[in-house]
């Protein structure tokens, strides 16, 4: 299965990011990708208030992603935000196109390094996955595919929960917060996950804001570094601090042979 990570730095400015999303997914099709993953708030960046950025599922904006994909020929997964009932938002993310429209909200709140995103944010309390198409054309199969979103990276037990329904491929889109060892602490977690589950974990984060010309400021609006591991926790491609497109090619039997050698899910105790 062929997969596409846009790394991009997202503005305060859905609209400008829309046109981005359209660019970049378009781009990932040309290249033979079936699932393109944008990072966390791919629709507005942190650092502004996200109330009145916030629309529901059935919205414009979510509305002109699924025009995207489906325009494309291809499933994508962006990072937006939805209203919660309570004065908050929800961290969501929108998976659609190719047959599929789903989403999957935040779970782990980033309550860390003086950040406090559940003052703003609702958690979501549901483990989701998709069946995404692993080809174009009809007749074809499906990848399980388990979706989390940026902190929830530092607790494998939603990621074990996820591969325990059949996920081989794992997605982490992210809005990284920059910091003294932070990008050590990124590919650290994703490559430990993948070895946590046998999984392929997919990590797309916001491109470094400074390489496009803007500050990082108090919220964490990323540090690029964008990466693929595999399920022996091994590095299979990455991108630098820059906006990028990196384009992979996993293959989801693989992850199953690994479960097969080192069967960490079958013989775990707690």
């Amino acid at each position: 299965m062929r997969i596409a990570l846009a790394q991009i730095s997202s503005t305060p400015d859905p609209e400008e990011n829309l046109a981005e999303v359209g660019r970049r997914a378009r781009d990932a099709a040309a290249a033979g990708a079936r699932l393109v993953v944008f990072p966390e708030a791919t629709m507005c960046c942190f650092g502004v208030p996200l109330g009145p950025v916030a629309e529901p599922l059935d919205g414009p904006w979510a509305s002109r992603v699924r025009e995207v994909a489906a325009g494309a020929g291809i499933t994508v997964a962006a990072g937006m935000f939805t209203p919660s009932g309570d004065g908050r938002v929800r961290n969501t993310l929108l998976v659609t196109g190719a047959g599929v429209d789903t989403h999957y909200d935040k779970i782990h709140m980033f309550d860390a390094f003086g950040f406090a995103e559940s003052d703003t944010v609702a958690p979501g309390t549901e483990p989701v996955t998709v069946d995404v198409p692993d080809a174009a054309g009809a007749g074809t199969g499906t990848a399980r595919v388990g979706l989390t979103t940026c902190y929830d990276v530092r607790f494998p037990g939603l990621y074990q929960r996820l591969a325990d329904t059949g996920a081989a491929l794992l997605v982490v889109p992210a809005s990284w917060g920059a910091g003294e060892g932070k990008r050590e602490q990124w590919e650290l977690l994703v490559r430990a996950r993948a070895l946590d589950t046998g999984s392929f974990v997919v990590a797309c984060d916001q491109a470094d804001p400074t390489t496009v010309g803007r500050e990082h400021g108090k919220a964490p609006t990323g540090i690029g570094y964008s990466l693929v591991a595999g399920p022996r926790g091994e590095v299979v491609d990455a991108l630098g601090a820059e906006p990028g497109l990196l384009v992979v090619d996993v293959d989801p039997a693989a992850a199953e042979r690994v479960r097969e050698q080192i069967p960490v899910l079958r013989n775990r105790r707690f």
